[in-house]
């Protein structure tokens, strides 16, 4: 069974930063390509960040980039998303993703962490 344990939400104000974190197993942390997704309110879930399969290099939507960073801790099975500069906009919750496909964990993982709730205010 694959579990995928997020912490890490809040409030915070526009313009702040927050970490999410994201642990999981030795075999998922290493062998499945791990990202976050989010979802608004009222909206549909959309792709944030997630790690390229077979290296350390990372992408991010459009939306994030230059302000969320995703990273891992191997010692802890542990995935991160820093996220700074935080906006009003990106308000919702946070899901921790993981795949066995790298492709498809950026567009419908199979395995979804149980989210935590990020509110930025303005």
């Amino acid at each position: 069974q694959v579990q995928l344990v997020e912490s890490g939400g809040g409030l915070v104000q526009a313009g702040g930063s927050l970490r999410l974190s994201c642990a999981t197993s030795s075999d998922i942390f290493s062998k499945y390509p791990m990202g976050w997704f989010r979802q608004a309110p009222g909206k549909e879930r959309e792709f944030v960040a997630a790690f390229s399969c077979g290296s350390s290099d990372t992408y991010a939507a459009d939306s994030v980039k230059g302000r969320f960073t995703v990273s891992g801790d191997n010692a802890k099975n542990t995935v991160y998303l820093q996220m700074n500069n935080l906006q009003p906009e990106d308000t919702g919750v946070y899901y921790c993703v993981a795949d066995p496909g790298c492709r498809r964990v950026t567009i419908a993982p199979t395995y979804w962490g149980q989210g935590t709730q990020v509110t930025v205010s303005s």
